[in-house]
């Protein structure tokens, strides 16, 4: 019980950072699940907490979501994700571990040059990067920073980012779920630990409201600058530990 308490209570603290930032619940609550239930149940737990945490944005946020390319990043999205679930055992972990975090950190400086050239994104970019993100997140434990780069190049900051980003999740990760539900995977305790952590995640992302509601734009980069570092951080580190112990 105690456990469980302390992971309501950390999860709620990582629903506030998603709810500021749009992204970061997996990166805090990934490792802590991984080393209390192990790997098998704490990708499809995650999954089910990142769904609730992801709804509790869109309740927020409903009035300000950009349906257009939500929808068709969604379009290539959903599918590419089962897909990607489908195929979670084909690549190397660390193939994908190493080029995510090569990514995250191009990600910051070019975010920057395109906000410096005003140069957005399309919908059809949408689309493409809805296929590509979609498909790792079915294989992948957390891309959550992907998503940031890709909703913010196509000039959504704040609420409407935030909205948006979380109602594309939504669908990705119910496609992700609904593989994971075909595998049988999802066990009536994973189910029931996955909408625990879920409602920490959502309470937190919606008392973030107020927070973003508050920040500075130049605050708002920086929180999505670390993020990125961060997510960079967390795909190197396990690897340069197995390489450090061989």
């Amino acid at each position: 019980m105690i456990a469980l308490s302390l992971l309501f209570l950390l999860a709620l603290c990582a629903g506030v950072l998603s709810g500021v930032v749009g992204t970061g619940s997996s990166l805090i609550m990934l490792p802590v699940l991984v080393a209390q239930y192990g790997p098998r149940i704490a990708v499809p737990v995650m999954a089910i907490a990142s769904l609730l945490g992801n709804i509790g944005r869109v309740i927020v946020w409903w009035h300000e979501i950009r349906w257009r390319p939500v929808l068709a990043y969604s379009l290539t999205g959903v599918p590419a994700a089962m897909l990607g679930a489908h195929t979670l055992m084909s690549v190397p972990p660390v193939v994908v571990d190493v080029f995510l975090a090569a990514f995250f950190l191009a990600m910051i400086p070019l975010r920057r040059l395109l906000r410096r050239s005003q140069i957005h994104l399309r919908v059809w970019h949408m689309a493409v990067a809805g296929g590509i993100v979609g498909f790792l997140t079915g294989f992948v434990l957390s891309t959550g920073p992907l998503s940031v780069p890709i909703f913010t190049g196509y000039g959504m900051s704040g609420g409407a980012f935030l909205g948006s980003e979380a109602a594309s999740a939504v669908l990705l990760y119910a496609g992700k779920l609904g593989t994971f539900g075909v595998a049988g995977v999802l066990t009536p305790l994973v189910i029931a630990r996955g909408l625990a952590i879920g409602l920490a995640l959502l309470v937190g992302s919606m008392i973030a409201k107020r927070l973003v509601q508050r920040l500075q734009t130049h605050t708002f980069e920086f929180l999505i600058d670390a993020v990125l570092v961060a997510g960079a951080a967390s795909m190197i580190a396990p690897q340069c530990n197995c390489w450090a112990m061989h």
